[in-house]
């Protein structure tokens, strides 16, 4: 009688992981369901991998102005825009400057970009841990004279390095 329970107890945790479990093919079913770009339009996909505790980031993004929703660490986010010129920018709450990116896209394709802490923000969330709020603004002074006055570097990926990952990663909501 006891094996029943068990059996059935262990039937109920693996169906109930299936139905919870929405990593895995989310970002494949999505661009399935929904399809290639419109004609004339281009996807622009930016994600925040599940890296290194250090190598985490989140940020708020805009890509020509459009908010897109918050992108935390285990996330990706996607808008689909007319071919052409864009302007990306990231900002973090509290961080004294925005990253940006200028780049162009052809019609029909999907570009990917992944987000990673910049090398001020690094700088700074080290002078943070070890000398807390004084540290950070020392170090946010000190870096002020950086390339990415922001606090995340857009890496770009190639399709084929774009897509494993995005297999780990949720839709930011």
């Amino acid at each position: 009688m006891e094996w029943r329970g068990v059996a059935g107890l262990g039937l109920a945790l693996l169906v109930s992981g299936c139905l919870t479990g929405k990593e895995g093919t989310e970002y494949a079913v999505m661009a399935q369901k929904i399809g290639a770009p419109r004609s004339g339009q281009s996807r622009i996909v930016i994600m925040s991998q599940k890296d290194a505790w250090l190598d985490r980031t989140s940020c708020d993004a805009k890509v020509d102005g459009v908010a897109l929703n918050r992108l935390l660490p285990g996330t990706y986010v996607y808008i689909d825009r007319p071919a052409g010129p864009h302007h990306l920018v990231a900002t973090q709450i509290l961080f004294p400057g925005d990253s940006s990116l200028d780049f162009n896209t052809e019609p029909g394709r999907t570009y990917f970009y992944s987000i990673r802490p910049s090398e001020r923000s690094r700088a700074m969330q080290g002078g943070a841990i070890v000398f807390g709020l004084v540290g950070a603004g020392v170090m946010a002074a000190a870096s002020s004279g950086a390339d990415n006055k922001g606090p995340v570097d857009f890496v770009p990926l190639q399709e084929d390095q774009a897509r494993p990952a995005l297999a780990e990663l949720l839709q930011a909501e």
